[in-house]
């Protein structure tokens, strides 16, 4: 046996109704085939009869005896044309969800559809060729309806926008996700009171509601429903108005500030304290740190000049080379001629008065001692009796 294509074996089926209603007489009133001519609407997810039948010769739509029917039914989408159910020779063939509403055979042709799904809308055709009990062809025929399968609408999802606080401004807005056709919004509050809203506050369309100025007495239970021609569905929200700033906003303010003023705390410590890292340094003092080598202050056999200027000072200990071996880069102070160890002139005097010797340092604080006080030692030139630098 010989298996054909399920198209081919329609293109075949169709050929064969159509050579029969060739040979058929070609009186028009002879086979009658009846469909409605308007549109029938099914719902998603039910069920839909398509009413066909036929009469010969305006007889009742009842099978005479010896009359064989040949019955196609066809569904054409935007692609192509299907055949959904045959019945040839005593034999029906279907696809799933697919059934005549009357035992063949008969004269009423009626298809059932179960579990519609919007992809089944469109054009549905009908054909029936008609044998007599010789087999000669009785008539042919061939008529199409149209199927509109609604859907409901989904459950819709509310939702609040803006911050519901006393004085502000809030919408309150519903969408349902699948419908058919589109579905209208209506906004109604259910607690504590009844109350229903119209436009302008109130777009049917996008399922918005615009409530302005809240007050206290606006909140309650919001109900959103979403219908159109063949089922509804809603959903709700609460609205609670509150009469200052919500405690979220509040707390994000408080701790915004909090923030904001631990880091500007944070920077000042930090300059703060890198500014007194950078004057330690230079206010340090080490024990172990060597104290740098200076001139010796003049001792008991330091002179002055008998007119009361400061002679070059002279001293044995400058003289002296240092303990040890000098340091790298240190340097060695050098004897002037007028330091050198010479008996200083005596010039005379008006007076008669005897030059005074140069006591020891005041308060009998050594030159090491000085030097740790961070005294310098100063070499200031002497001037002679005529006024010049000596």
């Amino acid at each position: 046996m010989i298996s054909l294509p399920g198209p081919l074996v329609t293109n075949l089926l169709r050929f064969l109704f159509l050579g029969l209603s060739a040979l058929a007489p070609p009186s028009p009133a002879e086979l009658q085939l009846h469909l409605p001519a308007n549109q029938l609407q099914a719902v998603e997810g039910g069920e839909v009869v398509l009413p066909a039948w036929y009469t010969l010769h305006a007889e009742v739509s009842s099978a005479q005896p010896g009359e064989v029917p040949f019955v196609m039914w066809f569904f054409k989408d935007k692609e192509k044309e299907d055949q959904v159910l045959s019945y040839i020779n005593g034999v029906t063939t279907s696809k799933p969800g697919v059934s005549l509403v009357y035992s063949m055979p008969s004269r009423n042709l009626s298809l059932r559809l179960e579990g519609l799904q919007e992809k089944d809308s469109g054009p549905y055709s009908c054909s029936v060729n008609v044998q007599d009990k010789k087999g000669n062809p009785s008539g042919h025929s061939i008529k199409t309806l149209e199927l509109n399968v609604l859907v409901p609408p989904a459950p819709p999802s509310c939702r609040l926008q803006g911050v519901p606080r006393v004085g502000a401004n809030v919408t309150l807005s519903c969408q349902s996700p699948r419908s058919k056709p589109a579905v209208q919004y209506q906004w109604d509050r259910q607690l504590p009171s009844f109350q229903t809203f119209f436009a302008p506050v109130l777009d049917v369309i996008r399922g918005s509601l615009s409530l302005t100025n809240l007050s206290s007495s606006m909140a309650g239970v919001y109900v959103c429903k979403a219908h159109n021609e063949v089922g509804t569905a809603q959903c709700n929200v609460t609205l609670e108005v509150s009469t200052g700033p919500g405690a979220v906003v509040v707390a994000g303010a408080f701790g915004g500030t909090l923030v904001g003023l631990g880091l500007l705390a944070g920077l000042v410590l930090l300059y703060h304290r890198r500014g007194k890292a950078l004057e330690e340094p230079a206010n340090d003092i080490k024990e172990d740190a060597i104290a740098p080598r200076t001139l010796p202050w003049p001792k008991s056999s330091d002179t002055i000049s008998k007119n009361g200027t400061l002679s070059s000072v002279t001293s044995a200990r400058a003289l002296r080379p240092p303990h040890g071996p000098p340091r790298p880069g240190a340097l060695t102070p050098t004897p002037s001629l007028s330091s050198q160890a010479l008996p200083s002139p005596r010039l005379p005097t008006t007076d008669g008065a005897n030059p005074q010797p140069v006591s020891p340092i005041p308060g009998g604080v050594s030159s090491s001692g000085l030097s740790r006080m961070g005294a310098v030692p100063v070499m200031v030139p002497a001037q002679s009796q005529a006024g010049s630098l000596v």
